[in-house]
């Protein structure tokens, strides 16, 4: 706990672009948090290397995907906002961490299932170790809540349960995380395949909306939007396209789906779709406008990451001093 504020973590991995399905179910919601929480928002590069990347491009994705944190209204004097491998600390206690998991553990991993299967080229140790790294990230800042979805909440439960390992052999010395239980972002459904979240991996380019598309290409992928024959709009399980198109409307306007259905009813998909397109762009636009202006004053984003690297270092380092002289690594001579 940190001037009387609980301690909350999450992070964003450096990979793709980030969608309007991230901006509104997770990002959005961020900037609230800030006045309650203690935050620490972390681009987690580290956990992106277990697929390959290209250097040159990883290193531009995570400054864009840091810049966007700021644009979005992160501030970076409330709220620590850093790279993750600029803190070592991260690695450190993985590694520790890894010696209190067991392989059985990891073995139930969905998520090194589903990757595996997509990158069977590529089955590597740090695919299998994720969830230890992912529970160092949390526990390292003594966490009290963390937000995470439905697809994470096992390696949360996997945190606890080494949190608690790790503190019934050598006294309380971590934080054991909840899950923070708050404001539900908006679930943003992929555009093509309204039966599948919206995801900045898709290999349809027309089922995401990104953050940095431009006014034109948001239309377009809205007007392409896969709906039904029913030409109705209704907000209801049988119509997926439809009810997706009115969860994005809702987020990005503040009117409830009851609210939409009548502003558009007797109208056609053309004229929805439309309106669709036209909220999306309205709210994206002050986000792309403020990612200019950061984007040109370089050193402003230099000097928040290295600020909040040393800020994040410095409560990194705390904990990890402790559990190296828990587990018996020699003191180091000052």
């Amino acid at each position: 706990m940190i001037n009387d504020k609980k301690i909350l973590f999450s992070g964003m991995q450096a990979t793709g672009n980030l969608t309007l399905g991230n901006y509104l179910g997770a990002l959005k919601n961020w900037v609230n948090l800030s006045d309650e929480y203690e935050c620490f928002y972390s681009v987690v590069d580290m956990h992106s290397i277990t697929v390959r990347q290209d250097p040159a491009t990883l290193r531009k994705r995570a400054r864009a995907l840091l810049t966007l944190y700021i644009a979005a209204g992160l501030d970076p004097k409330k709220n620590c906002i850093y790279y993750q491998s600029h803190v070592s600390g991260h690695a450190e206690l993985s590694w520790i961490l890894n010696c209190f998991t067991y392989m059985g553990e990891l073995n139930r991993m969905t998520q090194f299932k589903d990757k595996s299967a997509k990158h069977a080229d590529n089955i590597n140790a740090g695919l299998f170790t994720y969830p230890v790294l992912m529970a160092a990230d949390i526990l390292l800042y003594q966490a009290d809540v963390v937000p995470v979805g439905i697809d994470q909440m096992q390696h949360l439960e996997l945190t606890r349960d080494i949190a608690i390992r790790f503190n019934n052999l050598y006294g309380d010395v971590f934080t054991v995380p909840e899950a923070y239980i708050g404001k539900v972002g908006a679930k943003i459904m992929s555009l093509q395949e309204p039966g599948k979240k919206m995801s900045k991996s898709d290999e349809n380019p027309n089922g995401s909306i990104y953050l940095m598309d431009d006014p034109d290409t948001i239309i377009r992928k809205c007007k392409r939007a896969v709906t039904d024959s029913e030409a109705c709009v209704a907000y209801r399980d049988e119509q997926p396209g439809v009810k997706n198109l009115i969860d994005i409307y809702s987020a990005c306007t503040g009117k409830t789906p009851a609210e939409v259905e009548c502003e558009f009813e007797g109208k056609g998909y053309g004229d929805f779709k439309m309106a669709v397109g036209e909220a999306v762009v309205s709210i994206l636009k002050p986000l792309q406008d403020r990612v200019k202006e950061l984007e040109a004053d370089k050193a402003y984003i230099d000097s928040i990451i290295k600020e909040n690297a040393d800020k994040a270092n410095y409560y990194a380092t705390k904990t990890l001093r402790k559990v190296q002289r828990k587990v018996g690594f020699p003191d180091r001579i000052r």
